[in-house]
């Protein structure tokens, strides 16, 4: 699992660098959850009966795309037309550019009530389909999150799992102190609502968490570093907005080497 999270972490610098795209820090910080789920967790082979898997935190967009290349669900020349011109990607999610792509999102605080509505739909046709949400702390602070996360316990949605990618750095701050959302755990959890608080660099930790047996929903707060990978690109504000240079791709690419071994 580390090896396909290290090349998803060259993909999203790949194409990072090709398209002088920002928010490399966020696609790093989620990079092991999305590994986990789409070589270890999501029911994909079926696609009629697929699990779903919406990301929220669109902005991460290019985490996303480089690990459905590495899954083999877009090509190469898919994943470098990311965020050109007449390309075959945008910065943020657009449904229509893939059918494994569930959302079009970018405004934040979407993701969680849609997927709200996708369980509940299936609960309704007594499908065994799953859905997952991957969304981010500072999103967390949107008013449209909290109306889902009361929703979705009263709907009984055993079948809807959701992953905070608490980093604790959004495009402006620390997120706790823009506008504190801790303790989260324990908000989500008088919600109703099965909460596990886990290193969200873990693979083993996020695998048991998704495994993790209940009759509410799920909400899997996942403490971790934005940047993830690169060292002098963890847990820097910079990293939210700053592009990667020539220079700046041969040294991150230089550490992502050494870690192989």
């Amino acid at each position: 699992m580390k090896q396909i999270a290290n090349k998803i972490r060259k993909n999203i610098l790949h194409i990072a660098h090709l398209s002088g795209s920002p928010h490399i820090g966020s696609a790093l910080s989620c990079t092991d959850i999305l590994t986990t789920l789409y070589f270890d967790i999501l029911n994909l082979d079926d696609y009629e009966n697929r699990d779903l898997l919406l990301l929220s935190k669109a902005h991460s967009a290019m985490a996303l795309y480089s690990t459905m290349h590495e899954r083999g669900f877009l090509t190469k020349d898919e994943l470098e037309g990311y965020y050109q011109n007449n390309g075959t990607l945008p910065a943020h999610t657009d449904r229509d550019t893939n059918r494994y792509i569930e959302i079009s999102a970018g405004s934040l605080g979407h993701g969680l009530p849609i997927a709200t509505g996708m369980a509940h739909a299936l609960k309704l046709k007594k499908s065994d389909r799953q859905v997952y949400v991957l969304m981010g702390d500072g999103e967390s602070q949107e008013g449209s999150v909290w109306e889902a996360a009361m929703l979705a316990p009263h709907l009984k949605l055993d079948n809807l799992t959701v992953f905070i990618d608490r980093n604790n750095l959004q495009g402006y701050g620390r997120a706790s102190e823009i506008l504190s959302y801790e303790p989260i755990d324990e908000k989500f959890r008088a919600f109703n609502w099965e909460v596990l608080r886990i290193n969200g660099h873990d693979y083993e930790a996020i695998k048991d968490a998704v495994n993790f047996k209940t009759d509410k929903p799920k909400m899997i707060i996942c403490d971790t570093v934005k940047g993830k990978g690169v060292s002098f690109m963890e847990d820097e504000l910079i990293w939210h907005y700053y592009v990667v240079t020539d220079e700046i791709k041969q040294r991150a690419l230089q550490e992502l080497e050494n870690k192989k071994s």
